[in-house]
């Protein structure tokens, strides 16, 4: 967030609204206290009002629960990251507050619980210090033990009337959440946001109001990554799937298990990652694309059958949540450390497509995609997405749904010979006929796990173990000619190239802008497609001096990240060098800038 949108106090004292172009809120407490459902609120209001939003969360990995934080960015214009500092800062612990304050932006606000917060002399000094006894007011309006319950939206009042927030919609938002609930469940969160909202503290929660958003031609949805998945899983025509829970995936689960039989489909929650595997390899075969899921843990126990759909070139999606491994590792951060396992994990070689959404409106498509791209090329589909997306909610133009959707359903119409492995295929692209399809010349083909002939015969022959090897070679090679080249952020030549994938792409951006602001020769390049990867790439990186990867991953035994290894290994380029994180957390803009500015060699200004 610039210095000309920062929150600052009105010349005067009067209630008319300072009005701001973007701000940050960080709200912090316990996992208990629903953060989280107040980031919600905020986040959807912002994506119902015509805004850019941008949310990040964590949570603790331990069902005992914990410190947890949920940020939003909300902004009239473009917003690319949650931001690397915040306006206000929502504390309900003294914890809370010395643990985010630093976060705070100087001059910034503390809203905080004078129930729980004791404030240190000298930080009053450099921030705004708001004090509100939020639990015991909470439990003033709606009586009772309701301050573990109500003093989520009491908080959510406030800052409503901090930014004269829409009152209207916030109440629509609330009675969605607690609608369904029993009627003095609704009853009290409504007390308790307009307390919250009455509550006054002279004029500082009455001075900012958002200028009005950009005009958009269409409706925004508002969601998190997990969910622009599943419903694009399910408007690609997807209506079988199968898994186990498991950080950050099972809200994926969930979804597609309440909605799939909306739609004549079914999900099964099976006993464990390998049957899960199994089962959406059986309902594929049996011709429905079917998709299965899990996080880097889930993956491992399912590279055998994974490659058991590379051999059997039967077409399959598998979703892969990301987070912080290895091992069970941890399960509530972020980081971008199953490129390899998900590129080249299992024995043999067992070539699939890897694809990666950079944002949660890329995650719908991206979802569509990889179901055309297993059903065109009968293959596995793995789509690499991570925890910061999964739980990430943003505002983007509601999808032309009467387009986009497909069904999928089998197609029994008799043929009069079937090979499903044809090797006279020049790209090796072939199709399987679902069980039950007539062949008119009565040679039935089989599937099986071992390597076989091009009816699926099973075989030991040398010379066709190198055919078929070679055939699903080239299917990727052909998808790898059919990928378009992506485009440069910002001129297609200069001096620093940044290099990103996943949900990297945002704060890459931003980077960006920030360096060609400060007169630097910087530009991006984002992947999607990360295995084939497109054609052409080398002739982008030969329009810059220096090419960095950023990822958020370990930089390795021998210094590069995975991108960067498969990048280095592909293009046998020295000017490609890694800028790498492990902390679990999402990149901060100016920690690329200060990254880049660091790595490369004739210097850059340290702006």
């Amino acid at each position: 967030m610039s210095d000309a949108t920062a929150i600052n106090p009105p010349s005067s004292g009067a209630n008319n609204g300072a009005e701001v172009s973007e701000a940050v809120i960080r709200i912090a407490g316990n996992s208990q206290d629903g953060i989280q459902a107040i980031g919600g609120f905020l986040a959807r209001l912002a994506g119902r009002s015509e805004q850019e939003v941008m949310t990040f969360m964590t949570i603790p990995s331990t069902i005992s629960g914990g410190p947890s934080i949920f940020q939003v960015r909300v902004g009239s214009g473009e917003v690319l990251s949650p931001g690397d500092e915040a306006d206000v800062l929502l504390a309900f612990y003294q914890h809370s507050y010395e643990g985010h304050i630093g976060f705070l932006k100087k001059g910034g606000i503390v809203l905080y619980d004078s129930d729980h917060v004791d404030p240190k002399p000298e930080w009053e000094k450099e921030y705004r210090h708001v004090g509100v006894p939020i639990s015991g007011l909470t439990v003033e309006a709606i009586g009772g033990t309701g301050k573990d319950k109500g003093k989520n939206l009491f908080a959510l009042g406030l800052i409503a009337k901090m930014f004269n927030l829409e009152v209207p919609k916030l109440q629509q938002l609330i009675s969605e959440k607690f609608g369904a609930k029993d009627a003095s469940v609704l009853d009290n969160a409504m007390t308790a946001f307009s307390a919250g909202y009455s509550h006054s503290l002279g004029h500082l929660l009455e001075t900012f109001r958002f200028v009005e958003g950009q005009k958009r031609s269409a409706s925004q949805v508002v969601m998190n990554g997990n969910e622009a998945l599943a419903y694009g899983l399910i408007a690609a025509g997807v209506r079988f799937g199968a898994g186990y829970p498991i950080t950050p995936w099972s809200d994926i689960m969930e979804l597609l298990r309440r909605e799939l039989p909306k739609y004549g489909g079914t999900f099964v929650q099976c006993e464990d990652e390998i049957a899960s595997i199994a089962m959406a390899l059986g309902a594929s075969y049996a011709g429905s694309l079917a998709v299965t899921g899990s996080s880097g843990p889930g993956i491992s126990l399912k590279t055998e059958a994974l490659g058991w759909g590379v051999m059997a070139e039967v077409p399959l999606v598998v979703v892969d949540v990301q987070r912080g491994g290895p091992s069970t590792g941890l399960p509530t951060n972020v980081e971008q450390s199953d490129l390899n396992i998900a590129c080249y994990g299992g024995h043999g070689d067992s070539p699939r497509v890897v694809i990666a959404p950079a944002n949660v409106e890329d995650c719908f498509y991206t979802a569509i995609e990889a179901v055309n791209l297993a059903r065109k090329f009968s293959v596995p589909v793995i789509i690499l997405t991570d925890q910061a997306i999964a739980t990430r909610i943003e505002a983007f133009e509601e999808p032309k749904l009467q387009g986009l959707c497909q069904s999928l359903a089998p197609d029994l119409t008799p043929v009069a010979t079937h090979k499903p492995y044809d090797l006279s295929i020049p790209n090796g692209v072939t199709q399987h006929r679902p069980p039950g399809t007539r062949i008119l010349d009565g040679r039935y083909p089989v599937i099986t796990g071992l390597e076989h002939d091009e009816f699926g015969h099973p075989t030991g022959s040398p010379q066709l173990h190198l055919a078929m090897s070679a055939k699903r070679r080239r299917k990727l090679q052909a998808l790898a000619d059919e990928i378009p080249v992506p485009k440069v952020y910002g001129p297609s030549e200069g001096r620093v190239l940044l290099v990103g994938w996943g949900s990297t792409q945002g704060p890459i951006h931003e980077a960006v802008d920030q360096c060609r602001c400060a007169g630097e020769s910087v530009s991006a390049l984002h992947l999607k497609h990360l295995f084939p990867l497109p054609n052409g790439l080398e002739e982008i990186f030969d329009g810059f001096t220096h090419i960095r990867v950023v990822e958020m991953n370990d930089e390795g035994v021998y210094g590069f990240g995975q991108l960067a290894g498969i990048l280095r290994a592909r293009y046998c380029n020295p000017k490609i060098v890694s800028v790498n994180k492990a902390d679990g957390l999402t990149f901060k803009v100016r920690e690329i800038i200060h990254r880049v500015c660091e790595t490369v060699q004739d210097g850059m200004n340290k702006f």
